[in-house]
């Protein structure tokens, strides 16, 4: 059964010997497959095709920035490309991607599972999603919109001819694809856990999990009737936001934040879970405080709650209500500080071998901390006056969220990967690549904490000559992090059908998951197991040294 925790066999049931890949290749088995392994790949397909019209929005934006006065497009259509790539990374690539593609095809596994609770609801999930995804790639073809991701008011609701509804309507659709997806991942962590496996066995990755279907599930009814509020104002003129009718538009601004901020936790808690993943496997340690750790998913969850008004310094809010949400934006540190904190003591005195996976996890803590760090400033109502809304927000947002959220993404990926498709990747690319990434993405968005200093607002085609050069170092630095990303692309496709075998176990890690054949049986397990041990409890037996694909 390979070498991760240690099990006894329960009473026997039916034997699975088809791999999920294997069993069928038809669309219509596809399309209407409830295996989570399956569900998975719809996911992983279709969150990647979002990364890349996102991306090549990113793209377009910083060829025109190159020059100062434009060089690509016109400040409509620059404002339309901004809104596209915010939206389209936000609520079609960084919300859904660790949670749907990872945990939809670990969460069973993980926990000793043959499946999630309602496999058919989770297909539907998929099928909103990708609802969502065409309604707003509809808004985009047709002409776009203009309002920013944020789709700020009377702006959005009053001033703008573009195509705000069917842009608003896919937020709102979208986010009932979150609800159920968090629905059922916390019904499947209550209900379908393997005999032994306890709270505190649970792997980290789950607890992150666990706390970011709070989130979905609390947040994003919000952000859903925002939307349907707004096109409502929209179509039928009644005052909600727009002052001209009577409405309040800092209402929408209290209301968007709301879900915002713990938006920003539903991003990047996964990924913190992936980190600790890694971080154990390659250390050969169990995770330094690993109950501080999981409850500190539960803190950032709770706190992302009373944190939204850092946004809004600068709306006219009470100045007593400006201190306590600096004073709650400070206190969300701690727990993401309890995490950092814990890794590197797991790493002290570990047996660290620096395969892929882990560079990324390490390239993670870096980027991660300074997107923390950063955020302090702009948690100071004093500072966060001079900063808002200047290119210091974007560096910072993008420390948290790329340097952040997608490192912990891409981690995972290489880390799961052999166990998703049975084959191993090139380990000597895959170490180049994230090596490529970090350095691409510090050259692109150190930068801007500068011109963000500098006075530089963000979302503007055109700038003074004097930040000329700063924009050109960022826009050759993001070709750099294109490279990075398109050379996974590249030999993670490659070795799918050309990489070798990867066999059960190809890193000696820890878990359930890897108990399993790689790809997985398509009900995961022979027989269900039964957990006799702690959560990471590397040192039984002796390490294994050395890369999965060296």
């Amino acid at each position: 059964m390979g070498t991760g925790n240690s099990i006894a066999l329960s009473k026997p049931g039916e034997e699975y010997r088809v791999h999920y890949l294997n069993a069928k290749y038809g669309i219509k088995s596809w399309l209407l497959t409830t295996d989570h392994k399956r569900i998975a790949w719809l996911y992983f397909i279709s969150t990647s095709f979002f990364f890349v019209i996102g991306g090549l929005a990113a793209t377009f934006m910083r060829l025109n920035l190159v020059s100062p006065q434009g060089a690509l497009v016109q400040p409509a259509t620059y404002n339309k490309l901004f809104t596209m790539h915010g939206t389209i990374m936000i609520f079609f690539f960084l919300a859904p991607a660790v949670p749907t593609v990872l945990g939809n095809f670990l969460i069973p596994m993980m926990i000793g599972a043959r499946d999630v609770a309602f496999p058919k609801l989770n297909l539907l999930s998929w099928y909103i999603f990708i609802t969502a995804g065409a309604t707003f790639l509809w808004c985009a073809i047709s002409g776009g919109v203009a309002t920013g991701w944020t789709f700020y008011t009377p702006l959005s609701s009053t001033y703008t001819n573009t195509h705000v509804i069917s842009a608003a309507m896919a937020v709102f659709i979208s986010g009932f694809s979150s609800i159920l997806t968090g629905l059922n991942f916390i019904v499947t962590i209550h209900k379908m856990r393997a005999p032994g496996m306890t709270w505190f066995r649970l792997p980290l990755f789950i607890w992150a999990l666990y706390a970011t279907s709070i989130i979905f599930i609390l947040a994003m009814p919000v952000i859903a009737i925002t939307m349907a509020l707004l096109v409502v104002e929209r179509i039928f003129h009644v005052g909600i936001f727009d002052p001209a009718l009577g409405g309040d538009p800092v209402l929408f601004q209290h209301l968007f934040w709301f879900f915002g901020h713990p938006e920003v936790y539903i991003l990047i808690l996964p990924s913190l879970g992936v980190i600790s993943e890694l971080i154990a496997a390659f250390s050969r340690r169990r995770v330094f405080g690993y109950e501080f750790v999981a409850f500190s998913s539960f803190a950032i969850a709770f706190i992302s709650f009373l944190v939204w008004g850092h946004h809004m310094f600068v709306s006219g809010q009470s100045i007593y209500a400006g201190i306590f949400f600096s004073a709650m934006t400070m206190a969300v540190a701690i727990p993401s500080a309890v995490k950092v904190f814990n890794w590197i003591a797991t790493l002290y005195k570990g047996s660290v071998a620096l395969d892929a996976p882990m560079l990324y996890a390490l390239g993670f803590i870096g980027l991660f901390t300074i997107g923390g760090l950063t955020g302090l400033y702009l948690a100071s109502t004093g500072l966060d006056i001079f900063l808002h809304d200047t290119y210091f927000v974007v560096a910072h947002f993008h420390y948290i969220m790329v340097g952040g959220a997608i490192m912990g993404y891409m981690g995972g990926l290489h880390y799961w990967w052999p166990k998703m498709t049975g084959k191993r990747y090139p380990e000597h690319w895959a170490r180049v690549a994230a090596l490529i990434i970090f350095i691409g993405f510090n050259l692109t968005f150190g930068p801007q904490f500068i011109l963000g200093v500098e006075g530089m607002p963000r979302r503007y085609a055109t700038y003074p000559p004097k930040f000329q050069f700063l924009n050109i170092m960022s826009s050759a630095g993001a070709s750099i992090l294109a490279v990075g990303y398109l050379l996974p692309a590249i030999y993670l496709l490659w070795s799918i059908k050309y990489g070798p075998a990867a066999g059960p176990n190809p890193w000696g890690a820890k878990g359930l998951e890897w108990t399993t054949a790689s790809p997985p049986p398509v009900h995961n397990f022979d027989v269900i197991p039964i957990v006799t041990e702690e959560a990471y409890a590397y040192g039984h037996e002796p390490a294994v040294v050395g890369s999965a694909a060296s």
